[in-house]
């Protein structure tokens, strides 16, 4: 209505307030989580209350709108187990002093902690009828009036909600950071035991500590790469190989080994053991288990074999002389041997010798020779021994082995005898009389019986075999002991005598076995 309509009805016409421009458009800012509001307080005229506009809450939606972000963030099992202390550490909102404005447009003082806002004003309207609200029916209908008022987007509307999020945002920020070194911490690692490999997260800081953790026990002769006590970072592998003990006979020598190796070909080729040619206890693709095995190796190697003139040489991994002779085409045939022994181990580049052997036994008589047994005997001088029996030898037969080898006869070797007669032993008397000083002393005996015993007293007397002769019957070789020479028949009877009685100075009456008995008759 124009101003003369007013006149004409009678009314005053009061002009508009002049208008006031809107303050710049702002983005919202961040919201924090719903917060619960107090019941609302009742109207001026006691009647329940309840804000005209709808449950109050963060501008642009309602707080279920946020509440989903925020209970994810508290569900983080990290969040959960440092929320109770970094909570305690965060700042609390500054309490600004209350202001009175008794008179024009409620502005916000400048809040010192806040430099980011400065101008924190609510609208002016809003404000005059807050103030309004507030003079005539309490601080409940001060609020209704605010909310009913128009708003804008401006500094008045996130003021409040920044306010509200700044100390959430600081706790978020710590849990941030504790999240961040926590799983700094975590470590993605490859393990790896005896070619299983499985992934795993782990908080170790070295291989040792990690093999702890898991129950991997290792022992001396286990590898574990790399070394127990390297660091660990995230993303590392790591390798436990156990040790398998193996009772390795290799070309006759037996010895006990350790081996990583799961199968029997790994192990040799460990070892070290050239495989290629060789007999093997087991085949090479068997695995190893952790109680280990017993293994057998024999390696190709070059023997030469000479039998019958001729040599062969062979590539061979006999376990035995007579197996290696047998590969080269050699038939050992009855008394055949080898140089060596034929079931000792063939060594590489060793020469083998056969030999052909023939043989035959023969038996030999041979005989075995008597004893001798002698007694002392007063009556005969000293020096003088008598047989009374005369021994005889005995007989015994010899097996006897005659061989010949590549043609050549060795010499004969006994193989047994037995006894065909026992030898009898020879008795003979010692005599242990003392001799006489001189011949002088043996002028007392009976030269004449024994002259005649032994020649019939005659001088030149000589025996059927011509050995012997004179009285006494000497030999030759007793007469030129006795100083005697020539012929003993052809002395004279008193020389024959006296030659006789030093004869028995030195031996009595021993040589004359049969008539000596008759000098002391």
């Amino acid at each position: 209505m124009s101003n003369s309509q007013y006149e004409t009805f009678g009314l005053t016409a009061t002009p508009y307030a002049p208008y006031e421009p809107y303050a710049p458009y702002e983005p919202y800012g961040p919201y924090g989580p719903y917060e619960s509001y107090e019941d609302p307080e009742p109207y001026a005229d006691g009647s329940p209350g309840s804000p005209p506009d709808g449950p109050v809450g963060p501008p642009g939606g309602s707080g279920d709108t946020y509440r989903p972000a925020y209970e994810e963030a508290l569900a983080d099992r990290t969040t959960q187990v440092f929320r109770a202390t970094l909570l305690s550490q965060a700042p609390t909102e500054p309490q600004l002093p209350r202001q009175e404005y008794p008179q024009g447009p409620m502005v916000a003082p400048t809040d010192p902690l806040d430099p980011l806002d400065p101008l924190d004003a609510v609208d002016p309207v809003g404000a005059e009828a807050a103030t309004a609200e507030l003079r005539t029916g309490g601080r409940a209908q001060a609020r209704r009036a605010a909310r009913r008022a128009p708003r804008r987007r401006g500094l008045t509307e996130r003021a409040d909600p920044l306010r509200r999020l700044l100390p959430q945002a600081l706790v978020v920020a710590f849990l941030a950071g504790g999240t961040s070194a926590f799983v700094a911490s975590d470590k993605a690692v490859e393990l790896t035991v005896d070619g299983k490999p499985r992934t795993l997260h782990t908080f170790a800081d070295d291989v040792s500590e990690l093999l702890r953790g898991e129950g991997v026990r290792v022992g001396p002769h286990d590898v574990v790469a790399p070394a127990p006590g390297t660091p660990l970072t995230s993303g590392d592998e790591v390798a436990v190989h156990y040790g398998r003990p193996v009772h390795l006979t290799l070309d006759g020598h037996r010895r006990r080994v350790w081996t990583t190796a799961a199968t029997v070909d790994g192990a040799l080729e460990q070892l070290g053991v050239r495989a290629e040619g060789a007999y093997l206890s087991a085949s090479r693709s068997r695995p190893i288990g952790r109680e280990g095995l017993a293994l057998d190796v024999r390696t190709e190697r070059t023997v030469t074999i000479m039998a019958d003139g001729r040599a062969r040489t062979i590539r061979t991994n006999a376990a035995t002389v007579a197996e290696a002779v047998e590969e080269a085409g050699i038939t050992l045939r009855n008394q055949d041997t080898t140089s060596v022994p034929s079931g000792s181990f063939p060594r590489d580049g060793q020469t083998v010798s056969v030999m052909r052997i023939t043989g035959s036994r023969e038996i030999r008589e041979e005989a075995i020779p008597f004893e001798v047994t002698r007694t002392n005997d007063p009556s005969l001088f000293r020096g003088t021994e008598v047989v009374d029996r005369a021994g005889e030898p005995g007989t015994r037969r010899v097996l006897y082995l005659l061989r010949t080898v590549n043609g050549v006869k060795e010499r004969p070797r006994r193989m047994g005898a037995e006894v065909v007669r026992e030898p009898r032993a020879q008795v003979v008397r010692v005599g242990t009389k003392p001799r006489p000083d001189s011949v002088k002393g043996a002028d007392h005996l009976n030269w004449s019986g024994l002259a005649a015993c032994e020649s019939g007293g005659r001088p030149a007397a000589v025996d059927a075999s011509g050995n012997y002769g004179g009285l006494y019957q000497f030999d030759t070789h007793t007469w030129r002991s006795l100083g005697g020479s020539g012929r003993p028949q052809d002395a004279p009877a008193t020389e024959q005598t006296m030659r006789a009685k030093k004869l028995y100075v030195r031996r009595g009456a021993t040589p004359w076995p049969h008539c000596g008995a008759r000098l002391h008759g």
